[in-house]
């Protein structure tokens, strides 16, 4: 059977959204009578590993496959040499490297690279210098395609001019809409789990816990809507290395009975995150390349506030789906939280809205067979 290596420089730690991408395009591949490697840097827990198995996937282990890692590079040669794959897609490792070079000298036909880099906060793309540009198409010779995620981070490598625009492609990351439908039940279980009573709207926040994904102002969003009103309350769902500090810092805002701190949670769908959910608010600082979690939100047709920074404004359309506030304008968030909850039919409207929108543009099996596409399959062979 021929194969695809896929190297994910990541911890399959819970079923989001590069498990689902990795799970469907493996079922894709299985059409076409194609063997599915997926490459973690750890092995998957029982219940993330049961989402991925299908008969096709074979997972290896490849640990730290970012920054030049010379170990990282020989356990790759040794499955690309055992593998002998027809192609080699890397995502989440550093575009500059020698895995393109490694796939070609060990006879692999055809290298992707999808671009998942979210920009620092203010980012302005701007053509790199020549030495960088000529480095850079030396190096990415091996490659033949870069895959975008975003109209966003399209048009900064088309502005850094590193690779010939042929090259690059634009593939949106989607949502597995087979995995949505809304259960009551599973609202009510999440609301009993984290000691959120009934009567309370719920707005909730989905990110790893780090200072880009703007939890201060979120904090202060909370602090302000509170200030206004006792029948809402504010849940950040996730972990990440920042979470004691701004939980603490909650505790000193006087927040401790406003805000719920879940962890991670392995499955936000099927734990009932999105059912329970009325409003979904993200702000995050930095320049989201995407924001998966706004699109899964979406799918579940829950309104979205969000900042107005990369590639967001492509998923929540102003007044239609959702609000995008100027980053740091939290008085402007807390407005928006505010006309939500009291416009009950304006909710409903935008959710259903958004609902659509990524049914249409969003979906991951679509979105995953324009992929497939690229690699020169077709359902018709």
């Amino acid at each position: 059977m021929p194969t695809i290596v896929s190297v994910f420089g990541v911890e399959p730690n819970r079923i989001g959204g590069t498990e689902a991408f990795a799970r469907e395009l493996s079922s894709q591949l299985a059409a076409h009578d194609w063997t599915s490697v997926l490459c973690f840097e750890k092995a998957p827990p029982d219940d993330v590993a049961g989402f991925l198995n299908c008969p096709n996937i074979k997972i290896e282990i490849l640990k730290s496959p970012t920054n030049f890692n010379w170990n990282a590079t020989k356990q790759l040669a040794k499955i690309l040499k055992r593998e002998k794959p027809e192609i080699l897609h890397l995502h989440f490792v550093g575009f500059i490297g020698v895995y393109p070079w490694l796939a070609w000298l060990s006879g692999v036909k055809k290298v992707f690279f999808t671009d998942h880099s979210s920009r620092p906060s203010g980012y302005e793309a701007r053509r790199a210098p020549l030495w960088k540009r000529m480095l850079t198409r030396a190096i990415n010779y091996p490659i033949t395609k870069v895959i975008c995620v975003s109209k966003f981070g399209y048009r900064c490598m088309e502005t850094l001019d590193l690779l010939p625009m042929d090259r690059f492609e634009l593939v949106y990351n989607g949502v597995d809409l087979s995995r949505v439908d809304h259960d009551a039940a599973r609202a009510a279980a999440f609301r009993q789990k984290y000691h959120i009573p009934d009567h309370k709207k719920l707005v909730v926040q989905i990110s790893w816990i780090i200072p880009e994904k703007g939890i201060p102002d979120f904090l202060q969003v909370a602090k302000l809507v509170s200030e206004n009103r006792t029948d809402v309350h504010f849940v950040i769902v996730g972990e990440g290395p920042y979470r004691e500090e701004y939980m603490k810092h909650a505790a000193q805002m006087g927040l401790m009975r406003a805000v719920s701190w879940t962890g991670l949670v392995r499955d936000p769908f099927g734990e009932g995150v999105f059912d329970a959910a009325d409003i979904v608010l993200q702000l995050s600082r930095w320049e989201e390349l995407f924001g998966w979690m706004i699109a899964e939100a979406m799918a579940f047709g829950k309104p979205v506030i969000a900042t107005k920074v990369g590639g967001i404004p492509e998923l929540v359309k102003e007044a239609e789906t959702g609000y995008l506030v100027k980053t740091g304008d939290n008085n402007a968030a807390a407005e928006k939280v505010l006309s939500l909850m009291d416009a009950s039919s304006s909710t409903i409207t935008m959710g259903n809205n958004a609902q659509r929108s990524i049914q249409k543009s969003f979906d991951l099996k679509q979105n995953v067979l324009q992929l497939i596409s690229l690699y020169g399959l077709n359902y018709e062979q």
